[in-house]
């Protein structure tokens, strides 16, 4: 599997998101200019992104409390 340069750094960007999406999933003004320096990008994409990173995060956690609804584990 070859990958592009434009594909690698483009992993590497995700990577770098998702690691600070970890640490903070709010980032302010400071933080999202920061993150955009680091990325390559303008901190108006940082925002962005970030935003839908949170509903999809939000959605998984729905879909993941919904799941333990279904299946019950009993303790007993």
């Amino acid at each position: 599997l070859s990958l592009s340069l434009n594909n690698a750094s483009f992993l590497e960007q995700l990577e770098e998101l998702e690691k600070m999406f970890q640490e903070d999933h709010y980032p302010d003004n400071e933080k999202r200019r920061e993150i955009a320096a680091v990325v390559g990008v303008t901190p108006q994409r940082i925002m962005v992104w970030f935003q839908n990173r949170r509903a999809k995060w939000r959605k998984s956690e729905k879909l993941s409390v919904k799941s333990n609804k279904k299946y019950p584990t009993s303790s007993a």
